[in-house]
């Protein structure tokens, strides 16, 4: 399986909104896949940007997402998840979860850290 590259970066935490959600587009460190980057404070958490139910993508439009509470709905079918943990807590996927990334913070910038490609 192949690593994930220690130098990749996906944003400067200022391009993630504070309480939201964004995507980073044609992550190249991961095949080109889209990464759903979701902060609170300097709190920031990420997963692929695909849906377990139907492998689609979560967001409406492109890198906008519907938030409500602590849940991340996917726009197509209304799974929701957990936005601490990426549990899908209702919908057609309730039980499965996005596959998280793991993230480092240096400075005000997010990176991909090393890890086996999900």
């Amino acid at each position: 399986m192949d690593t994930v590259s220690p130098t990749t970066l996906l944003c400067r935490l200022d391009e993630i909104p504070d309480g939201g959600a964004t995507a980073i587009e044609d992550v190249a460190a991961l095949d080109g896949e889209s990464v759903i980057v979701a902060r609170r404070g300097g709190e920031v958490r990420a997963w692929l940007n695909v849906c377990p139910h139907a492998g689609r993508r979560l967001d409406y439009a492109p890198g906008r997402f519907l938030l409500k509470d602590e849940l991340l709905i996917c726009a197509v079918h209304g799974a929701s998840f957990n936005r601490n943990d990426g549990i899908c807590v209702a919908g057609p996927c309730r039980g499965e979860h996005l596959r998280a990334l793991a993230l480092e913070l240096r400075g005000d910038e997010v990176w991909l850290a090393p890890c086996d490609r999900p």
